[in-house]
């Protein structure tokens, strides 16, 4: 595993606060909802965070995939801030208002960036919510845990459960492309590619801006079946049936026999992108998540025009 060898950060201060005039631009368009924005200070740097809803409860903690941060989750944010109190949270390594300042060498020091977020903000049963890179992180905080804080995971297309490969890195490459394009030819590049933010103008502004920044992160390496095993919490589990990141129906399969207690669910016609592909759906999954099973969970019966 390669382990970077300094912190993320923007190329320099004019690239940094050039990215925040943009970062603060999207945030006032798009956020729906009333917001709190603190700067929480943790073992390798300074954290963003966003808080929204109810000041009192359980919240759920939101945690954004490589190249994303809060604004991620923007179309989730309504639905979730109407019962819990929800902390949509700028990861360490990826542009945006936190501020990295130690390298990140292990998959227990990812994790325990979070748990020290979780600690600062009074977290007793939080139920973390990640996507992509942003669900590795969030399976290492919930091991990392000392006392308990994280009481359920909902792992949104996550990383972690088969090894980086070209086909994605590829995604990931032609995301970045299309995001050049005018706006009409990259909606239409959107589902060619398979990448629904490339339909989203605000993101995208944010994810051009963000050009500037140089991630030097920890690539996730996939899960033993053991470590699968050792995660004591309530874990669902969202995959795109498209997603380039992993083959969804192997992973199912992979965690139907060795976490049968896991709740796992397909989403017909979407990609990797689910927080922007399939937004009501993940909002109600994390809402109603623990509970009674649903019956037939790996082939849900929603549509793919979720926004």
């Amino acid at each position: 595993m390669r382990v970077p060898d300094r912190p993320s950060a923007f190329a320099g201060d004019s690239a940094r606060d050039k990215y925040y005039a943009v970062y603060d631009r999207v945030l006032a368009e798009l956020w729906p909802v009333p917001v709190d924005a603190i700067d929480v200070e943790t073992r390798a740097g300074s954290v963003r965070i966003h808080r929204a809803g109810p000041a009192t409860g359980d919240p759920v903690v939101l945690v954004a995939g490589a190249g994303g941060n809060t604004l991620s989750w923007y179309r989730s944010i309504e639905p979730l801030a109407r019962t819990r109190p929800v902390i949509a949270v700028d990861p360490l390594g990826e542009p945006g208002r936190s501020v990295q300042r130690r390298t990140l060498a292990t998959s227990a020091e990812v994790g325990g960036w979070l748990t020290d977020v979780l600690a600062a903000v009074g977290a007793g049963r939080a139920h973390v919510a990640g996507f992509s890179a942003g669900g590795w992180t969030a399976v290492w905080a919930a091991a990392e845990q000392r006392p308990g804080r994280v009481a359920a995971l909902t792992l949104v297309d996550p990383g972690g459960f088969a090894p980086i490969t070209g086909r994605f890195v590829r995604w990931a490459a032609a995301g970045a492309i299309a995001s050049m394009l005018p706006r009409p030819l990259r909606h239409r590049m959107a589902d060619v590619v398979s990448n629904g933010v490339l339909r989203e103008d605000g993101l995208v502004r944010l994810m051009r801006a963000g050009f500037s920044f140089r991630r030097r992160v920890l690539i996730p390496p996939a899960y033993t079946d053991e470590q699968i095993r050792e995660v004591s919490v309530p874990v669902q589990v969202l995959l795109g049936a498209r997603s380039t990141l992993h083959d969804a129906q192997a992973v199912a399969a992979r965690l139907a026999e060795i976490a049968p207690s896991w709740r796992v669910e397909i989403v017909p016609g979407t990609g990797h992108s689910l927080p922007v592909e399939a937004p009501h759906l993940v909002a109600e999954r994390i809402r109603t998540f623990p509970g009674p099973a649903r019956p037939g969970s790996t082939t849900p019966e929603h549509g793919t025009d979720d926004r």
